[in-house]
């Protein structure tokens, strides 16, 4: 079944060409939007865009295979985690293979998203030439990332203000020449904070890490294979107890415990919050080129920082690695609301209250996000077509209701974690959604047939 209408796509990063693969194959109509002159959002190094937080030694935390769309995988001869100007590449090449390039308005920045009728009204600007004009869409995409405007420390800290050293947030940074012949602070234990504090260690005349809380560091490799490989999707349907124990085993064995290289105890269990991915962090620690520090307590005046222990230092350069605040500028806040960085979604894509309002790519994953992104275009796709069916309105707050619940149950209580999935239970409610479609059914009917058949033979 065809669809006669018009999508309007939002982001030509790695969520919104994946959005454009799938509708371009699909022979759906639709036009992206993408503010910069390139496509690959975030992983786009020095992207004119403004908004890429890539930093010049930035190398992927997910093997190749495992981010790789499903419909273009990556080159073997990649490195089993390449590096951003590579991805950058790849990115290149798949618009290129799939042929859409043209059909992405570059340097055209989205004003305003709003519901006209059944009908949505997009209004966006040339920055080049400054002109602007507004179109109407059946449908509107939105993919435009969620690591692109900065969360700084909320409230701020006592003196913070004051302090006559320099401050800046992870999205800001790109080479280590600002660390150089500095006493450089890291706050945080992500896996931004944690490659900057090893970048600084080996550049910074001291480095030191603070954060508020513990954090289990998973290595990428385990013997000579990619961490992310090892687990099989089959691993991901038994109990979480047991998925945790697992894990912890062999991360244990793989890089020990973090207590044992001055890490503060996690206060949560392994699996419940999002990973901290790190080969070089723990020999940095163990070589004593970084300095674990608590939370900062408050700044004491000129470039003295406290911190809840008690100790205080003096520094000249401080790096929040906080986060970013999920942001959605084209939108009035009674369209879509983001307090907090919560965006009810069913299934994390389809807004209950305005049909015709998708997100892709609006999700942090245990896993890759690509594969992911990839899974929610085809299923829009399936939606649009009407291959695919939407519960009620009622139904889909429930879902919205219980999945939330049960997410706050598993993850540590934080602004990281509002829009937290697991890999392969997500693709898996994915599927399920486009099997409950006339086309699914008609394939899981044939599945059925053929094993019937099979049996009786």
């Amino acid at each position: 079944m065809s669809y006669g209408g018009k999508v309007a796509v939002v982001g030509a990063g790695s969520s919104g060409i994946a959005s454009c693969q799938v509708l371009n194959a699909r022979g759906i109509e639709f036009d992206c939007f993408e503010v910069g002159s390139e496509v690959g959002g975030n992983w786009r190094y020095m992207n004119d865009n403004g908004m890429s937080a890539a930093y010049k030694s930035l190398h992927i935390n997910t093997s190749r295979r495992t981010m790789a769309y499903a419909a273009y995988p990556m080159p073997e001869d990649l490195p089993d985690y390449p590096n951003h100007f590579q991805i950058a590449q790849y990115f290149d090449n798949y618009v290129d293979h799939f042929g859409f390039r043209d059909r992405i308005r570059f340097r055209t920045e989205v004003t305003h998203v709003e519901p006209a009728g059944d009908e949505w009204s997009v209004t966006w600007r040339n920055l080049d030439t400054g002109e602007e004009g507004t179109g109407a869409y059946d449908s509107v995409i939105v993919a435009n990332g969620h690591h692109w405007n900065p969360r700084w420390p909320e409230p701020p800290f006592e003196g913070q203000d004051s302090f006559s050293g320099e401050q800046i947030h992870v999205h800001s940074y790109k080479e280590p020449d600002v660390m150089r012949g500095k006493r450089v602070m890291v706050l945080g234990i992500g896996n931004s904070a944690t490659d900057l504090a090893v970048e600084a260690s080996r550049n910074a005349d001291r480095t030191f890490l603070a954060m508020r809380r513990g954090a289990w560091i998973v290595p990428k490799y385990v013997g000579s294979k990619p961490t992310d490989e090892l687990a099989p999707a089959l691993l991901s349907r038994l109990p979480l107890a047991v998925q945790r124990f697992l894990l912890g085993r062999t991360v244990k064995k793989a890089a020990g415990v973090p207590t044992d290289y001055g890490l503060p105890e996690p206060d949560h269990k392994l699996a419940e919050a999002h990973p901290t991915v790190s080969s070089d962090l723990l020999p940095r620690l163990g070589h004593g080129d970084i300095e674990v520090k608590p939370n900062i307590s408050r700044f004491a005046g000129g470039r003295t920082v406290e911190f809840v222990d008690g100790t205080s230092e003096e520094l000249d350069l401080i790096v929040y690695c906080t986060g970013y605040k999920i942001t959605f500028p084209f939108f009035d806040s009674d369209v879509v609301d983001t307090t907090d960085n919560r965006v009810p979604l069913y299934r994390r894509v389809v807004h209950p209250r305005h049909a015709g309002l998708y997100f892709v790519g609006l999700l942090q994953p245990l896993g890759a996000i690509m594969p992911l992104a990839e899974a929610q275009s085809e299923w829009i796709a399936d939606l649009l077509e009407g291959q695919a069916k939407l519960p009620s309105r009622e139904r889909m707050w429930e879902v919205i209701k219980r999945e939330d619940a049960r997410m706050a149950k598993r993850y540590v209580a934080s602004k990281r974690h509002t829009i937290q999935v697991d890999f392969f239970p997500y693709m898996r409610a994915i599927e399920r959604e486009r099997r409950g479609g006339p086309l699914g059914r008609l394939r899981a009917t044939r599945e059925r047939e053929l094993l019937g058949s099979s049996g009786n033979s």
